[in-house]
């Protein structure tokens, strides 16, 4: 068994705040931000907050999941005119019935850090098949070698991990590569400590990973998370709730928390700088 942190920073935490998400509604929570100016507006107070990174999905006009170009664009534009530090990581993985294009363009053309790489097709929420098929997969793990952009691996249960230790020996996803362990999706693996073990353990030697959990394990994974050396993904995309019955107040309430909890641990949270250090990009 490798050292539980593989490649991550001993008292360093990069922070990822995950903001939106395509299922979420204002519905759900009513801070969660959906149109452009509120993601960029969150993404901003995430950054200050401590996030070193923000995953971003967009919404159309009337808050519906989407992969539109358009929409990225004016985020990322948004941003980089405002001079963002943060890591920008863009979702490939915006909802259902989007084409392979649609889903390669935004990374593809605005070339962030980080975008998601969904390392298997699942039951999403018990209810319809979310497809990430292994030619998708391995034309997604190309164009983000030819664009510079690396690849965050999404998993959700062991036989994903498998397939991106398998494109990993193929080389269609370069080491050393950087996983995120989501847990407790239904469909997926539960937000259990005894399940991140699980998936730690079998980690390849040359990696950094992060971790979150969604729904009432949220807590368990973040605090499992950050005692065995991982980052952390927090946000209105993963939990509406900052505790059990009570809504969270917006996205960086939850940074604030990885942030004064990882204080306590003797960690300091990564600036977007040091971030992008440890993770090569």
């Amino acid at each position: 068994m490798f050292e539980s942190r593989r490649n991550n920073h001993k008292e360093k935490v990069i922070i990822t705040a995950a903001l939106t998400g395509a299922v979420t509604t204002k519905k759900d929570n009513p801070a969660l931000p959906t149109q452009l100016d509120e993601i960029v507006k969150s993404a901003e107070a995430c950054c200050r907050a401590g996030a070193a990174a923000v995953h971003i999905h967009v919404r159309d006009e009337e808050d519906k999941a989407s992969m539109r170009f358009d929409r990225f664009e004016e985020i990322v534009t948004k941003l980089r005119a405002a001079n963002f530090p943060g890591m920008i990581n863009l979702t490939s993985s915006g909802g259902q019935g989007f084409s392979w294009e649609e889903r390669i363009r935004p990374f593809k053309e605005l070339r962030p850090e980080l975008a998601s790489f969904d390392a298997g097709t699942m039951n999403w929420l018990n209810s319809v098949v979310f497809m990430n098929e292994p030619g998708f997969l391995e034309q997604c793990g190309k164009e983000m070698i030819a664009c510079g952009v690396k690849p965050e691996i999404e998993i959700f249960d062991m036989g994903m991990l498998n397939t991106a230790k398998y494109y990993i020996k193929q080389g269609i996803i370069k080491e050393p590569a950087h996983f995120q362990l989501c847990l407790g999706a239904p469909g997926g693996m539960e937000a259990t400590t005894e399940n991140l073990v699980y998936l730690v353990n079998h980690l390849p030697e040359n990696c950094t990973w992060s971790a979150f959990g969604i729904g009432k394990g949220a807590n368990e994974i973040t605090l499992s998370a950050l005692a065995m050396g991982g980052n952390v993904r927090v946000g209105l995309e993963d939990n509406v709730y900052y505790n059990k019955g009570q809504l969270a107040e917006s996205n960086e309430q939850f940074v604030s928390r990885i942030v004064r909890i990882a204080g306590e641990m003797g960690k300091t949270p990564a600036t977007p700088q040091e971030a992008r250090e440890i993770l090569g990009v």
